[in-house]
């Protein structure tokens, strides 16, 4: 299951379903389970109220996605869900009365020119560059906006290397002889429009085309044309300077180029073993970046590989069978190995030949395993990698506020590493192929990872007074995280409180001084998805950049858009939900438009709380996390 999917799996309650009781800890005849501790603040859901956003309007399939549709509204991500309808009523009695909507021929700013109409792919670029002339002379409206969400959603419709093909063919048409319905000057005008597209798109992607062996054979052509044609000269000598420094930066990767020797491998965070690896700054990973990982057998033996990040299942079993030295024969009588997945809880799934990225997709505690079809069924995960002892981590020693900071500047860094794109990529993935996500993936996981870490130094602290400030403290390491507005971060921490296995523990709970017991009350509410967690969503809005953001509700967000309506309806292309989407993506670029400071000492105190922060160890096995809950408090109501 990936990251999201864990985050999300109720969207009603951030609070995971209890399992049964693991085994060994099953109570007593007569005895009643204890029931976990109730929330601070929310009462129980009554039955008929529905919990959780609005899915999908039911017939929203094959409509378009309106702004304003005058019947059955298509919620967008910011509206309110139905499940809370009262709230709703009451606050529209409060609200005066909105104005008329404006008719449906306005552009999005309302200035009264006609809006990009649906096309179908081909004639969308061609649409676009017959707006961006007249934008570029103040008479256009709409034609920036325009061209930022063709080439923030362009894969949805039309694969990149096409685009970038049809930009080359418009080029070439106006250099040559232009249609006779050209008017005079039109060929120039749209050869300065296919500038103005090229440069937009290169400045958008830069390192994403480097993976891109053919897209990157395009641009390189369109470059070379545009530099040859002196008509440009005269007037666009800034952009023609930009578009050759811009082409030098991103460093297209063409076929027949061969790649750089000695290319350095990149630890995942995940795989830290040494203090300088994860003390080093986060880099953006791509694709044809190398890293090593370890692949298991069945007796927990393993062989260390060095692969392509982006590498198939196929291409990882061709290394292990290297390393094993299998021999062919083996492979001939129906020994072939399969690549297989096994979570820290015993899970486990084979992976098909096929698919790619698979290390990003990994959970927290999981691991591969190369076995014959035969052993499959006597796999077992790993021991535990953290052994249940007494005794302080450093989370006891360290102050909440360098705890805090250092979770800041550490997920500012994973966040800074995403691509804009990836946030499109990895919800639409099932229309046009799908690029990597891997830099997503991580932070993804570093927020579970972070939920888990909460449950597990609290329920590793055996001492009740100790565990019960420690509680505090967790609490108060979350009010700094918002403070530094660290959503992600004071998110995941509030998740990881509210885990069954953490709020049953009644005498913890008991000890925590009333002033943290409002304060978490608060936490609560703001963590509230009620209305679609409008709470939240007014609290970000108040934000001024730098802010990391709750990324797995952006993405629910997107998910909600992309099943909301078609791409593609009669061939055309739905404008207006490529606006929606572009402009969600917007938000993410607005977020990092100013740089964090945040004042971190070098002492080696302040080391050693930096690599704690940098890799967690932690139990993601729930059963496990509510066995050494019962340890600690066998009887809590």
């Amino acid at each position: 299951m990936k990251p999201l999917e864990k985050l999300l799996k109720k969207p009603g309650s951030h609070l995971p379903v209890r399992p049964a009781a693991p085994s060994g800890q099953v109570p007593g005849p007569g005895s009643v389970p204890a029931p976990r501790r109730q929330s601070l603040s929310r009462p129980p859901a009554s039955p008929e109220e529905p919990a959780g956003p609005a899915g999908p309007v039911p017939g929203g399939e094959g409509r378009w996605l309106e702004l304003r549709p005058p019947d059955a509204p298509l919620r967008s991500p910011e509206d309110p869900s139905p499940g809370c309808d009262r709230d709703r009523d009451r606050d529209r009695e409060r609200e005066p009365p909105s104005p008329e909507p404006p008719p449906a021929a306005r552009c999005c700013c309302g200035c009264g020119c006609a809006p990009a109409a649906p096309a179908p792919p081909e004639r969308l670029l061609a649409a676009l560059l017959d707006r961006l002339p007249a934008a570029a002379h103040g008479r256009g409206c709409g034609a920036e906006s325009l061209l930022d969400d063709i080439v923030l959603t362009h894969s949805l419709f039309l694969p990149t290397e096409r685009f970038l093909q049809q930009l080359h063919q418009h080029f070439v048409l106006a250099a040559g002889s232009p249609p006779a319905r050209w008017e005079e000057g039109s060929g120039l005008r749209r050869k300065r429009a296919v500038l103005a597209v090229l440069l937009h798109f290169l400045e958008t992607y830069k390192g994403l085309l480097q993976e891109e062996e053919s897209a990157g054979k395009v641009i390189k052509e369109l470059y070379l044309l545009i530099m040859k044609d002196t008509s440009l000269y005269h007037e666009l000598e800034d952009e023609i300077i930009k578009l050759h420094q811009l082409v030098e930066t991103v460093e297209l990767k063409v076929a027949d180029e061969t790649p750089p020797p000695n290319k350095q491998v990149k630890p995942l965070f995940r795989h830290f073993r040494r203090i300088d690896s994860c003390l080093q700054t986060r880099v953006a990973f791509r694709g044809s970046d190398e890293i090593f990982c370890r692949v298991y057998m069945p007796d927990h033996s393993y062989v260390t590989i060095r692969s392509r990040l982006s590498a198939s299942v196929q291409d990882i079993l061709a290394s292990v069978t290297e390393k094993l030295q299998y021999s062919e024969e083996q492979s001939a009588r129906g020994d072939a190995l399969i690549l297989v997945t096994m979570a820290s809880s015993g899970e486990k799934a084979v992976l098909q030949p096929s698919e790619e990225c698979v290390f990003t997709t990994l959970g927290i505690n999981s691991h591969l395993f190369a076995c014959t079809r035969d052993t499959f069924d006597s796999l077992v995960p790993l021991p535990e990698e953290i052994q249940v002892v007494p005794g302080d981590t450093e989370i006891h020693r360290a102050e909440p506020e360098d705890v805090a900071n250092h979770l800041t500047a550490f997920h500012w860094e994973l966040f800074r590493c995403i691509h804009e794109v990836e946030f499109v990529d990895y919800v639409f993935h099932g229309e046009r192929g799908r690029r990597e996500t891997a830099n997503l993936e991580l932070l993804l996981q570093r927020c579970s990872e972070v939920q888990h870490w909460v449950g597990t130094e609290l329920l590793l602290c055996e001492a009740l007074g100790k565990r019960a400030h420690l509680l505090k403290k967790l609490i108060k390491i979350a009010a700094i995280c918002k403070q530094n507005q660290d959503m992600l971060s004071f998110y995941a921490i509030v998740i990881g409180l509210n885990n069954a296995a953490i709020s049953r523990l009644r005498l913890t709970w008991e000890k925590l001084p009333g002033k943290f017991k409002n304060l978490f009350r608060k936490f609560e509410n703001l963590t509230d998805p009620c209305r679609n967690h409008k709470t939240y969503r007014e609290v970000l809005a108040k934000m001024k950049p730098p802010l990391i953001p709750f990324v797995p509700l952006i993405l629910k967000d997107l998910t909600f858009l992309h099943e909301g309506s078609k791409t593609l309806l009669d061939g055309l292309v739905n404008v207006e939900k490529l606006h929606c989407i572009a402009e969600k993506v917007r938000t993410v670029r607005k977020y990092r438009s100013r740089p964090l400071c945040l004042e971190l000492e070098a002492s080696p105190a302040q080391l050693q709380t930096k690599a704690y922060v940098r890799q967690l160890r932690v139990i993601d096995n729930q059963n496990l996390l509510f066995e050494l809950s019962y340890k600690l408090e066998p009887g809590s109501q």
